[in-house]
């Protein structure tokens, strides 16, 4: 594996210069700031650098120092006789930079920059991380930090951090944006046998970042799933990419903190108020196939799932207890999680009939009764694991009287030899269930302490399984009048313009193929009243003014217009009605619309998220959106699966399907409108926020109309 990951350094670095892979398996280390003063981080990185195992040459970097610890000590990373691959700088932030210099000059691959003392410290700080990623960008030497623990290689291995111990070997790679977190999360670990293959705190993100690691890890045969602390991500966009194509190839789970406060912004629009980043997070993580977990303890539980076991076939359990109580628990919370129970056939029904007591019970969950033994486990685990219907196995145990914790354990490691369907275990309680426990744990087999974790862990195996089955989709491409939207925004930006009034917002959707109500502009009482008769009885005026958002409020909008002198009064009363409340807004005339029939209110929209640009919304409209908030988010652009797993994410989906006697909406329309602006917001990036409120959804087959359309324009 090794030598693979060495071929691999040797080729980047002959093609792209990206010698990011250094960081794992370098051929080479030296520690910058080692020293003979056990009590100094320099002194712990470079005693836990050689501990570890780490099969090449180790070079202390003291200019006071001849030997340090049995090794000969150079006063620069300059004098070092041979090539340095990796380079773990533990130096005080000053002195960062020249060694970064001799790093560049020597074609050091890659270093880690333990020393803190930058961004975080103010604006000097962030300008010295600025220069040291400048210089070594150019050499072409990637940096992890400044400010970080480093990094843990169980495969190579190699322990190029501060941490006090060493994890075990195992298929999980983890990465951390919080250093404390970290060790904690080391130390925990090694107390529930969980291991890592890879370990990385990643500091300050100065030039290695999540997506960097996401990258390589994909195709790294020792990582089967990755787990990742994050608090943010710099580039929203490449870690949307990156992270779809590794959850092709192996599970990522992640914990993203910060979800109570990040979509605290200001905002002008339903759309904005309603589509904050934390949920633009979400939005994101589910398009790519992250599985985003809510605490450490799931994102530890579920990352066990994967790193041991194989993905299910399907999202049916089959439950193996030998108490009551847990059985209705974890059957409870299956359902919750979205799993279903296992019908068994009624073959393994009469297998079971056999094989266990009368009083026993042969549904799912199988009760095998408090006094089970291993042998009684051993016949209820093989039937159910051999059922067709089964996709997965929870086998619980109780410390009752009579107990053998340790062999039912060797039971379950014994089954799950014999399958390629997950086998997942709660032996519950602590003492009595200790030896078996550990039993689990030698044989590869995920325990938890209660039922909800297990089954939540299994969840998350089974929606990593599902995305792996959903076939690659890209966006379609809809056809649309472009001319006629450049020619209406840059009209608005030539004239400073940030808002779009109602009317020229219509005709940007329109031109989008996004259906509209018939309409024309108006700029008299008699024009309005010629529009009027062309279009039909009823219709709506409606004020066209940049400045003017909230219509009904300044009396901007009449409704249900049945001949044309309602129409030229109308008209007047909203000219007069404007010009009273906002007496500096621009009048571009007044709109007269086809009044459209009732239907579903619904509302469509974009907002730009700091992180992932322009984001998608569909949601229940009317003057209930901000109230019921019942929507659901994706990053633009979108394919048809997005736009349709919008529609049935609501809550009110059933609404729109029909239900207690309300005919089927339109469901096909709303998925055709939601493509159609994400392709609007892709194609012009100028687009800030874009409300359809309502769009109205009529019976299956009639369509949607976009009755009211608002838009506002970045700088």
């Amino acid at each position: 594996m090794i030598e693979q990951t060495r071929r691999q350094i040797e080729a980047s670095s002959r093609d792209s210069s990206d010698n990011l892979l250094a960081l794992f398996a370098p051929r080479s280390v030296a520690v910058v700031g080692a020293s003979r003063d056990r009590t100094k981080l320099g002194s712990l990185v470079l005693r836990n650098v050689k501990s570890s195992g780490f099969p090449g040459p180790i070079y202390p970097v003291n200019p006071k120092a001849r030997r340090i610890g049995g090794l000969v000590a150079y006063p620069n990373v300059r004098e070092i006789p041979e090539p340095v691959d990796l380079a773990v700088i533990v130096v005080p932030a000053p002195s960062v930079l020249p060694v970064i210099e001799d790093c560049a000059t020597r074609q050091v691959r890659a270093a880690i920059v333990i020393s803190a003392g930058f961004r975080e410290t103010g604006a000097a700080g962030a300008e010295a991380e600025r220069r040291i990623v400048e210089v070594a960008r150019s050499a072409g030497m990637r940096v992890l930090g400044p400010n970080c623990l480093g990094v843990i290689d169980t495969v190579t291995p190699l322990n190029a951090s501060f941490a006090a111990r060493m994890p075990e070997a195992n298929g999980v790679a983890f990465m951390s944006q919080s250093g404390a977190l970290g060790t904690a999360i080391l130390d925990w670990a090694a107390a529930r046998d969980l291991g890592f293959s890879k370990f990385v705190s990643l500091g300050n993100e100065a030039d290695i970042t999540e997506s960097d690691l996401l990258e390589i890890w994909t195709s790294d045969e020792s990582v089967r799933v990755v787990a990742a602390y994050l608090e943010g991500v710099p580039a929203g966009g490449r870690f949307r990419r990156v992270a779809g194509a590794t959850t092709r190839q192996r599970p990522v789970v992640v914990l993203k903190a910060g979800r109570t406060t990040a979509g605290s912004r200001a905002v002008s629009s339903h759309t904005g108020a309603l589509a904050g980043s934390d949920l633009a997070y979400s939005a994101a993580f589910r398009q790519a196939g992250v599985i985003r977990a809510t605490t450490l303890e799931e994102l530890f539980d579920a990352a066990l799932a994967f790193s041991l076991q194989p993905m299910p076939g399907g999202a049916k359990l089959t439950i193996v207890t030998n108490a009551g109580g847990p059985g209705i628990v974890a059957t409870d919370a299956a359902i919750s999680e979205g799993l279903a129970l296992t019908h068994l056939s009624s073959t393994t029904t009469s297998q079971l009939r056999r094989l266990l007591p009368a009083s026993a019970s042969v549904a799912n969950p199988i009760d095998v009764l408090g006094d089970a033994g291993p042998d009684r486990y051993q016949d209820a685990v093989h039937a159910a694991i051999e059922d067709p219907h089964t996709d997965a196995l929870l086998v619980i145990l109780t410390p009752q009287l009579g107990t053998d914790a340790p062999a039912t354990a060797y039971v379950v490691v014994e089954a799950r030899r014999s399958t390629d369907r997950p086998i997942l275990a709660c032996f519950m309680g602590s003492q009595g269930v200790r030896r078996g426990v550990t039993a689990l744990a030698k044989g590869s087999i995920p325990n938890y302490p209660f039922p909800e974790r297990a089954t939540r862990a299994l969840s998350a195996m089974v929606r990593h399984a599902e995305h792996l089955r959903e076939p690659l989709e890209a966006p379609r491409h809809v056809p649309a009048d472009r001319a006629t939207v450049e020619d209406i925004i840059g009209r608005a930006r030539a004239s400073g313009a940030r808002a779009l009034d109602s009317y020229e917002a219509s005709r940007i959707v329109a031109a989008y193929g996004v259906p509209v109500p018939r309409g024309a502009l108006a700029h008299s009482a008699d024009e309005a009243k010629q529009i009027a008769g062309e279009i039909g009885f009823p219709v709506v005026l409606k004020v066209s003014s940049p400045d003017v958002v909230h219509k009904s409020d300044v009396g901007g909008v009449k409704v249900g217009l049945n001949d044309p002198d309602e129409v030229g009064r109308a008209y007047q009363s909203i000219v007069t009605s404007v010009r009273e409340h906002v007496p500096s807004a621009r009048l571009d005339g007044v709109a007269v619309w086809a009044m459209a029939p009732p239907g579903v209110e619904t509302i469509a929209g974009v907002s730009v998220d700091p992180t992932f640009g322009h984001v998608l919304l569909f949601g229940m409209g009317g003057i209930y959106v901000e109230i019921l908030r019942d929507v659901s988010i994706r990053i633009v652009p979108i394919t048809p699966r997005d736009a349709l797993g919008m529609v049935r994410d609501l809550r009110a989906y059933r609404v729109l399907a029909g239900a207690r006697g309300h005919p089927p909406a339109d469901v096909d329309a709303v998925v055709d409108v939601l493509e159609r602006v994400s392709e609007l917001a892709t194609d012009f990036p100028v687009i800030r926020e874009l409300d359809i409120n309502p769009l109205i959804v009529y019976q299956a087959t009639r369509g949607a109309l976009a009755v009211d359309v608002r838009m506002t324009l970045s700088v």
